[in-house]
């Protein structure tokens, strides 16, 4: 499809394959791929489906890349790393014969948009569909192999309908704890109806008035409004869940700072599915370091419930993973903002009260109210900092050890958080080392409940050991049992005496699933004159965002924990406040104000992907099983393979994960896991250059003059690897890299770096290697002077035949395995061997699977030869080569002769050889280093060495 090309210099070619010539048969191949539909994918029924398509009936794979936020700053050379490994793996098993369904759409809500939109003025819409245009085009530009069919943002109406539509499912789902599954809504209230499952406070469910009603129900919801602690972001002006908070306590988006308050919010009940989330890992093919880390998250303890009784008559409920040490505690920490602490406070100090107790207050009610305005200024990671200094003060209240009857104090203290366990817990200085600061501060007893090992002189002592002064007085005891028999025992007595349940806990936290903010999907929810939920009916999806003239959450002072936002969306009254039918003629309602998170389209648009056109179901059910469902029993289903960076571990993944099995329990898809197969891409980072001044200067013109020092000018500057950013001067642009040398040469660059799974350093003084490369594949098939093509019928010498052969096996196993940087490695040999002995002309033998083994990674270069060489259909159609296993078998097999450890010859013999004829060879390669000794023992290694014993 190309014509000559030059780029003016009289010293090269006219048909030389250069950046300019890339750049037309690039753009040539793309609009055909586009007109032809080259990629599209046939679904098994709907207008997607083709019966006339080559892969119609044919196995099907289904490959998905984390799709990107499209940002203003466009890509850069490191973001389509991923997507061009999928690409290239993609296009190889499309040759193989497989239906291949790998598609790309944009997570298109959030904060940058809104953020961007607060800033100028403009609509997030706009932005968003402006930066969408640019990154489409940018990815067409790399020539990836997508189904532009199918290509969905989080942003189109017709997509967040079906967001909406999910979460209505779950809002009208419980969980059954005893079938360990999602159930309709509606069977949980025949059941309350027929008296199977009482009611919380035991009346019947007809003596509970409608409102009573719907708020037992409520309870049970997997999605429900909770007056809960939440992590509250001013800087952000939102909530954030708590995977959007750093390791020290800031915004994962913007690093401000994050404090804890109580806010009415939507919650989503993930930890009910915490057993599943947590078993099922073991069914998937997932990175061991991403299983690690969700189980990690997930934080499955097991232990027991214990009971404290108060003078309240209240019992403060303590979880704890080590109760075999119930006897060594003796005091109580409680959360400054636990419900329990204002009804324990009493009106005055108990007498003889420890003054450093009291943190210098006339009340107990003084003292909490001061400590919790102290609390309430910190961040949880610098409540929880083991190096920081133990604070908290006495509420003036005590509570009962069940075990021995003792009376101890209960404290309130930062280091214990309300949104962890029970927001209590009891204290055991002797097995702690936070309990063993606090007691020391405080003067609080101190008693070990666990021998300490031989020889340990420290404080708390934290490891295993034999149980110790743990003995009531009417004779039961714990003493000389191991950890795993005390905790069973003590169980036993403190569930045969009412004091406690054994149980097991989670790290895991409900997810928080409201943002104070605009640019998100709109809950399909009213609220009533209770001021009680109520779900919109299906028929008035999507509800649809409105218009607003001032698109930020009023806050102010971002480091304020005392400020609260005002939601964009609540100062649109018109749309706020309706009057609906729902049923029951029109009444008034009021709209949520608050929107879903980000998180929640990339929750399930695996599954739109395959039906995206569908206006009736979020997805045929057809399409569903042919696509995702399992391929043999014991399968949890899912997409075939998922590409995309680590750090969505316990973010996307994990939500994804919760939201796809309440699916599959309410039968709306075959799967039980979204993706069965997950591969975690490296980064591409940078280096960049300081100035003596600590000013970046441009990377590209810093040049190595001598080993290990670099200059910008005449000017020493000094290097630094990480980012790739606009700030530090070294962001590389794919569209540079593509006017430079062209989209393949930058694909096959890429891929060559180092394995796909490695972060790597870009260098774009090596693209000039890949160039170079499919230059000489240019020039294999075509001449540069005349344009003509140089193939002959010629037969391969037997050498080339078998090196050829052995690179379509090893190219076909390495792309199979993710290993493309092997794979061109071997095609580079190849070539080279081709260019030997192609002087006057390449031989077709050599030349036709070579440019087929090419298409995965240089696929415009491809289709351009492949067609020159006089085919009329798309290479990427083309069957890929399959290697003759004749030629795979070497002929001659070289042994290394080792003499008592050390390699003292070698021989090349035939591959076949029998061990004898090995034997005899290799003694007479040694026989000089023998000297007439005869050897102990000769041991033949079959196909890999021969060892001589003396």
């Amino acid at each position: 499809m190309s014509e000559a090309v030059t780029d003016g210099a009289v010293d090269i070619p006219p048909y030389r394959y250069t950046a300019a010539m890339a750049a037309e048969i690039e753009a040539c191949w793309q609009d055909y791929w586009s007109e032809n539909g080259t990629f599209h994918a046939p679904n098994p029924t709907g207008p997607l489906s083709d019966p006339a398509h080559p892969r119609a009936g044919a196995p099907k794979l289904y490959v998905m890349d984390m799709f990107p936020y499209p940002s203003g700053a466009g890509l850069h050379v490191g973001h389509p790393l991923g997507y061009i490994g999928t690409d290239c793996y993609t296009r190889y098993f499309r040759m193989a014969g497989y239906n291949v369904l790998h598609p790309m759409g944009f997570d298109a809500f959030g904060l940058p948009a809104e953020q961007y939109a607060v800033q100028t003025g403009t609509h997030p819409r706009t932005t968003t569909e402006a930066n969408v245009e640019r990154y489409r085009g940018q990815l067409r530009r790399l020539g990836l192999a997508y189904d532009d069919r199918r290509s969905v943002a989080t942003t189109d109406t017709e997509f967040y309908h079906w967001t909406q539509w999910i979460f209505l499912q779950i809002f009208n789902s419980w969980f059954d704890a005893d079938r360990q599954q999602a159930r309709p809504i509606d069977e949980l209230i025949e059941e309350f109806e027929s008296g199977e499952r009482a009611t919380p406070d035991g009346r019947a469910w007809d003596e509970l008035s409608a409102v009573e009603r719907r708020g037992v129900v409520d309870g049970y919801r997997l999605a429900y409004i909770s007056e809960a602690p939440v992590n509250w972001c001013p800087g952000l002006g939102t909530v954030l869940a708590n995977e959007e908070v750093t390791p020290d306590g800031r915004s994962e988006r913007g690093n401000f700072p994050v404090f804890k308050r109580n806010l009415r919010q939507w919650m989503m009940r993930i930890t009910a599915y915490g057993d599943r989330l947590l078993d099922d890992l073991d069914r998937l093919d997932w990175p061991d370091k991403v299983k690690a880390m969700q189980r990690n998250w997930i934080g499955r303890s097991r232990g027991a419930h214990v009971d404290f009784e108060t003078e309240a008559g209240t019992p403060i409920r303590v979880f704890t993973t080590r109760p075999d040490t119930l006897f060594g505690a003796t005091y109580m920490v409680l959360a400054p903002e636990h419900a329990l602490v204002d009804d324990l406070v009493p009106a005055a100090w108990p007498e003889g009260t420890n003054d450093k107790w009291t943190g210098g207050a006339a009340t107990p009610a003084d003292a909490v109210a001061a400590y919790r305005a102290f609390a309430a200024s910190k961040t949880d990671v610098e409540r929880q900092a083991d190096a920081k200094e133990k604070t908290g003060v006495f509420i003036g209240a005590y509570a009962t050890n069940p075990v021995d009857g003792r009376s101890i104090p209960v404290f309130i203290a930062d280091y214990v958080l309300a949104g962890y366990g029970t927001g209590a817990i009891m204290a055991v200085p002797g097995q702690d080392e936070r309990d063993w600061a606090f007691a020391e501060v405080f003067d609080l007893p101190i008693i070990r409940t666990v021998q300490p090992s031989e020889g340990f002189d420290g404080k708390a002592y934290t490891g295993d050991g034999a149980a110790i002064n743990s003995t009531r007085p009417d004779g039961f005891s714990l003493d000389g049992l191991g950890v795993a028999d005390a905790k069973a025992k003590i169980i036993g007595w403190l569930e045969a005496n009412g004091h406690g349940v054994g149980a097991i806990t989670y790290r895991l936290r409900d997810w928080l699933f409201s943002r104070q903010r605009y640019w998100g999907e709109p809950f399909p929810i009213v609220y009533d004159a209770t001021g009680m939920p109520i779900a919109l009916p299906e028929s008035m999806l999507p509800v649809e965002l409105p218009d607003v003239e001032d698109f930020s959450p009023r806050t102010f002072d971002i480091d304020d924990a005392d400020s609260m936002p005002e939601t964009p969306l609540s100062r649109a009254k018109e749309w706020v406040e309706v009057t609906l039918d729902l049923g029951d003629g029109p009444k008034a309602y009021t709209r949520e104000t608050n929107v879903m998170p980000q998180w929640a389209g990339s929750s399930w648009y695996e599954l739109r992907y395959l039906d995206p056109a569908n206006a009736t179901k979020m997805v045929d059910p057809a399409n569903e099983r042919y696509w995702m469902g399992p391929q043999q029993p014991g399968d949890v289903g899912g997409v075939d393979l998922y590409v995309g960076g680590v750090e969505h571990a316990v973010l996307h993944l994990l939500y994804a994960r919760f939201w796809h099995k309440v699916l599959f329990d309410r039968g709306f898809v075959s799967s039980e896991e979204p993706f069965r197969k997950l591969f975690n891409q490296g980064y591409i980072q940078a280096y960049a250059y300081k100035d003596a001044r600590g000013v970046y200067v441009e990377a590209e013109k810093v040049e190595e003059r001598q080993a290990g020092k670099y200059f910008y000018g005449d000017q020493e500057v000094v290097r630094e690897y990480g980012k790739m950013g606009k700030s530090l001067k070294n962001v590389v642009t794919p569209d540079e890299m593509c006017e430079r040398y062209g989209a393949d040469t930058f694909r096959v660059y890429e891929m060559s770096m180092g394995p796909l799974d490695v972060s790597r350093p870009w260098e774009t003084r090596a693209v000039v290697g890949a160039q170079r490369f499919l230059q000489r594949v240019w020039r294999l098939v075509i001449d540069e002077q005349s344009d003509a093509v140089r193939i002959t019928d010629d037969a391969l010498d037997d050498e080339s035949r078998r090196l050829l052969h052995r690179v379509i096996d090893g190219v076909r196993v390495d792309i199979e395995e993710m290993r493309f940087n092997t794979a061109i490695a071997k095609m580079i040999e190849l070539t080279n061997r081709a260019t030997q002995v192609s002087p006057n002309g390449t031989p077709r033998e050599i030349a036709d699977p070579l440019v087929r083994m090419i298409s995965p990674f240089a696929p415009h270069l491809a289709e351009e030869l492949w067609q020159r060489l006089g085919n009329t259909t798309s290479v990427a159609y083309a069957d890929f080569p399959a290697a003759d296993p004749a030629y795979l078998v070497a002929e001659q097999v070289t042994y290394p002769v080792q003499v008592n450890g050390k390699v003292r010859g070698k021989i090349d013999i035939a591959a076949d050889a029998d061990e004898e004829t090995v034997r005899a060879a290799a003694l007479s390669a040694v026989a000089g280093q023998l000297s007439g000794k005869t050897p102990k023992k000769v041991i033949v290694v079959k196909g890999r060495m021969v060892s001589v014993v003396v």
